[in-house]
């Protein structure tokens, strides 16, 4: 029983090892059927872009058809190699039964992967932890038509009243101001151009307003809400309203095209863009706080309440720079209050950064 108990564990182990060995074998001739079509779409990607600088004069005829030629010599010769560097390792894991010793860490059973990526690279911006279980190696994807990136933006805000100029505001043009912070989602809209990119996801705006004239936002019995004098001097009157919007936007602008035998990407580093769109959303709270004295004893009120705010918000907005950095405008539609005799709707005006 003892001899027949070994030969069932060295059959079940030889049959564990087969299935693994072609396992391995299956997956690199997989990689096999994938690298023409991947070297072919590259040089179609050369081609267009040479096609692009003669069409703008940038290069001769002559000087396009050395390019187009160089290029297709460069990606028949990468075909070539990467399929004998596939047929070399079938042949050393056949040669071997599948025990082949490599210095990768891509083909081990357990991967952590911890670190930011950009637009250049194989990731997107984002950063996290991956265990990677798989032993088989995680190609990268050739073109890559959607990033994500963390956006945050500061700057002044304030509000335009119907039939009024902003300088008639009645808040603080300076100590009012807005914070926005949020992720969203860049697609190429073509296939073969990224000069178009529509861009949405979502953001929480907070934007703040200061009373002038030592005055406080007030809300009365006919369901409207109006500034009023405080019976003290304020030390500090601020009014905020919290939302969560959906923006999305058309972005224009040009891009560099960086190919490499196995990747596509377009960058915009240092490139100039343009975003035009808006956003829609709702109230999530709206609060006010108020500093004042009282017979030499300092007082701070905070305020939780509706104050007859409109719970939908909706607006229209812009954005427009080089790389990361972007100047930024945004205007609700919707009045800031319910039932107000002079409708006001916020504007803000600041900074944008692409992190």
């Amino acid at each position: 029983m003892y001899l027949v108990g070994l030969v069932t564990l060295f059959m079940v182990q030889n049959m564990t090892a087969q299935e693994d060995l072609e396992k391995k074998i299956g997956i690199l001739k997989e990689q096999k059927l994938n690298v023409t079509s991947q070297e072919k779409e590259a040089l179609k990607f050369e081609i267009e872009e040479i096609a692009k600088q003669l069409k703008n004069g940038e290069i001769s005829e002559d000087e396009a058809n050395s390019l187009k030629m160089k290029a297709a010599e460069k990606r028949a010769l990468n075909i070539e190699e990467r399929l004998a560097i596939i047929n070399n390792k079938i042949s050393l894991l056949e040669r071997n039964n599948g025990e082949v010793k490599e210095l990768d860490t891509l083909n081990y059973k357990f991967a952590f992967q911890i670190g930011f990526g950009d637009d250049d690279g194989e990731d997107s911006k984002l950063f996290g932890i991956r265990i990677n279980d798989n032993p088989k190696r995680i190609e990268p994807k050739y073109d890559r038509r959607t990033y994500s990136d963390f956006i945050m933006a500061v700057g002044l805000n304030n509000v335009i009243t119907e039939g009024q100029s902003l300088n008639d505001s009645p808040y603080k043009i300076g100590g009012s101001r807005f914070f926005e912070m949020g992720w969203q989602w860049r697609t190429r809209v073509f296939k073969n151009s990224n000069f178009l990119r529509f861009n949405y996801g979502f953001s929480f705006q907070f934007n703040g307003l200061k009373a002038k004239d030592n005055q406080y936002l007030v809300s009365l019995e006919n369901g409207q809400s109006e500034l009023q004098e405080f019976d003290y001097e304020l030390d500090k009157s601020k009014f905020r309203m919290d939302n969560l919007v959906f923006p999305m936007h058309f972005e224009f602008g040009p891009s560099k095209l960086k190919t490499t035998d196995k990747t596509m990407r377009y960058s915009l580093k240092n490139q100039f863009r343009v975003g035009l769109g808006g956003y829609g959303g709702f109230n999530i709270g709206t609060r006010q706080k108020l500093k004042y004295e009282i017979d030499g004893d300092n007082v701070k009120d905070k305020l939780k309440r509706s104050y007859n705010t409109n719970d939908l918000i909706y607006g229209l907005s812009a954005y427009a720079g080089v790389d990361g950095v972007l100047l930024y405008v945004k205007y609700d539609l919707n009045p800031i209050f319910k039932n107000a005799a002079v409708d006001q709707r916020n504007v803000s005006l600041g900074l944008r950064f692409d992190l």
